[in-house]
């Protein structure tokens, strides 16, 4: 049985207070070293402010008048991956202590600390539902006392919240709780058809934060039936799933909703749900696309797609006396490697001919060299020592065909190919190629 999550972030709102400040520590302290403040708005994110952390210590003070929200703390590269949130009032300081493991624990913030305790104490309350399911209890006095208790704790933390920006979100999270005995499979079913009773999709405050963008991503993966299936048919779920996160999406602005649905195509990528992943490219992002930030990010979509892992590596072309070669045609070998390089490049020139030494031999691999040159003498010369390797030219170097076509930024890369021309790796250099190939 799946044990449904629920993951909880912050939020924004709109009010102009004096300065204040957030501190604290990171540890272990050699991990870290700056911090970058953003405040969370629908869709996009503003810079606020960045301080250094020495010895595991920091101080970001916030400018005056900074509006009252959720401010993303970022402490490390990928930005989208190395993150957490905190809710700004601009009436306290906040002190927070930071491990990876657990993230912020905090020991000053009256909003703060009321909403982590509330994520812990309602799932707490969740867990102890599922595990009476799990034990497949059918002790109706005590799915009671379960059930009053889970309830007892939403209501509670309402009332503690009173006046305070949080309860905000501790009102849009009200769990599903059934209010008299139902089987696991009604619970989830339930969970599922009232899962967006307390979510007011248009409110600007929640479209402000992570946490609406994370509610509806929870159930497009997690709002699964508990019949066995197979990945297509979980998939498939998903993409109705994916649905009605659309139609609920409706009035709000394109910025917030492409930003959304961006963020599932992540999630699906990450996942390696490729299916559910196109059709969030395909029927959504594409077409909503309406700035020209949105279009660098299909860009990258595209790019990304036809590179994945199991595509087929996109054509190439090149002559061979007056013959014209292409990839698609090519026959016979177990995998074809497909390198970039420049006849410019200090690294090519050491990994390349070492490359050609260890495959020369090697009657099941291809090797595809594609220069990315402004001119062809110097390649000429180097190519002709590599003659076991079938040689392309792409000239206008990086504003070549092949490097858009590719998304190469450095040379050499490296892509390996199955006897189909799939990608199926991306090695950083001639050793990790070999080594690959060797454990094939």
């Amino acid at each position: 049985m799946k044990n449904i999550l629920l993951v909880f972030i912050l939020f924004a709102t709109l009010s102009f207070q004096a300065q204040h400040t957030i501190s604290g520590t990171f540890s272990p302290a050699e991990d870290y070293t700056w911090l970058i403040a953003y405040h969370l708005r629908p869709g996009t994110q503003v810079y606020v402010a960045d301080t250094a952390i020495k010895d595991g210590r920091f101080e970001l003070k916030i400018p005056e008048n900074s509006p009252s929200g959720t401010y993303r703390l970022v402490y490390a590269v990928p930005q989208e991956e190395y993150n957490f949130d905190v809710v700004y009032t601009g009436k306290e300081d906040i002190i927070l202590d930071f491990k990876i493991s657990e993230g912020p624990i905090f020991t000053t913030s009256k909003e703060n600390i009321l909403l982590s305790t509330y994520i812990k104490e309602i799932q707490m309350g969740e867990r102890s539902l599922i595990s009476y399911y799990t034990n497949e209890s059918k002790d109706e006095d005590e799915f009671k006392k379960i059930t009053q208790n889970y309830m007892a704790i939403q209501h509670s933390f309402m009332k503690r919240s009173d006046g305070l920006i949080v309860q905000e979100f501790i009102k849009a999270n009200r769990p599903y709780i059934p209010g008299k005995y139902e089987s696991i499979d009604e619970y989830v079913k339930n969970r599922k058809t009232y899962y967006f009773d307390s979510l007011n999709v248009t409110n600007p405050i929640l479209q402000a934060s992570g946490f609406l963008t994370d509610k509806l991503s929870n159930y497009i993966f997690t709002a699964l039936p508990l019949e066995q299936m197979t990945s297509e048919e979980i998939e498939k779920v998903m993409q109705e799933n994916l649905k009605t996160v659309v139609e609920k999406l409706e009035g709000t602005s394109n910025s917030y909703e492409f930003s959304t649905l961006y963020t599932i195509w992540t999630q699906a990528t990450a996942s390696n749900l490729n299916d559910l992943a196109d059709t969030v490219y395909s029927d959504y992002l594409k077409i909503k696309a309406a700035t020209p930030e949105h279009q660098n990010i299909v860009s990258k979509i595209e790019l990304q797609t036809r590179l994945r892992l199991g595509a087929v590596a996109p054509e190439i072309e090149w002559k061979d006396g007056t013959d014209i070669q292409r990839l698609s045609k090519l026959d016979g070998n177990e995998n074809y490697v497909l390198v970039f390089w420049s006849s410019t490049c200090g690294h090519c020139l050491r990994e390349l001919p070492a490359l050609h030494k260890r495959l020369a031999d090697n009657i099941n691999v291809k090797v595809v060299a594609i220069g990315l040159e402004d001119d062809e003498t110097n390649w000429k010369l180097e190519s002709a020592k590599l003659n076991s390797f079938e040689h392309a030219i792409a000239l206008g170097k990086w504003e070549s065909e092949y490097a858009d076509l590719y998304g190469i930024d450095a040379t050499p890369t490296y892509f390996i190919l199955d006897k189909d021309k799939r990608i199926i790796a991306k090695p950083d250099n001639d050793k990790s190629v070999i080594e690959y190939l060797e454990k094939k």
